[in-house]
């Protein structure tokens, strides 16, 4: 094992461990850095230079990306992101390589919000019929959704014994960041129409 291939391995479990980052954050982070490796052809941290950077940008921003589009421009920043990082790690073991200070980031346009009208939101909420229990808890999501703010995965990672009979309720989140979340009536009300409606709960 080369002297890079042991330096990330120790990152990435520094960034598992010690900084709790997600697996999933971790796998990218390693996708990202072992891209930059094998085009650089880097074999030991200080042959990380500004040269070396640039060059892996100018290959990185003429990659095709979706729809015979070039990568774009936030997602080449995520690769420069993990290597900022990579060598913040280096730094801190007092490890001679690029500083990370010398990576700068593309500009990129700011994301607009895309926000729905209070009638587009009040159709949403009122397609399920709740004429069977799929629409009941269909339903049930979408008021759930709308008034917690939860990411779907959060929603799908939710207890079976949540207690609905608060008005918040905390959830782990991205980054396992815990968060407090509100409960609105509407919402509150149609969870307990469809959980009294399944006939498979315990009791």
């Amino acid at each position: 094992m080369t002297e890079m291939q042991t330096l990330k391995i120790q990152f990435l479990e520094y960034l598992e461990i010690e900084r709790g980052r997600s697996l999933k954050t971790v796998k990218n982070y390693k996708q990202y850095l072992t891209r930059f490796f094998e085009y650089s052809k880097i074999k030991q941290p200080k042959d990380i230079t500004d040269d070396s950077v640039r060059k892996f940008r100018l290959w990185l921003n003429r990659q095709p990306g979706v729809e015979g589009e070039t990568l774009k421009k936030r997602t080449q920043n995520y690769y420069l992101i993990a290597l900022r990082s990579f060598l913040k790690y280096l730094a801190r073991r007092e490890i001679n390589s690029l500083p990370p200070e010398r990576i700068e980031l593309a500009k990129v346009p700011e994301r607009g919000l895309d926000l729905i009208s209070t009638e587009e939101l009040m159709r949403l909420l009122s397609a399920p019929n709740e004429s069977d229990l799929k629409s009941l808890r269909d339903r049930a999501i979408l008021e759930l959704l709308f008034s917690t703010g939860l990411r779907v995965s959060e929603l799908c990672s939710l207890p079976r014994d949540l207690d609905i009979s608060k008005d918040e309720f905390s959830v782990r989140g991205k980054g396992e960041k815990v968060r407090v979340v509100f409960l609105s009536l509407e919402a509150k009300q149609a969870i307990k129409t469809y959980l009294n409606k399944r006939t498979d709960m315990d009791d």
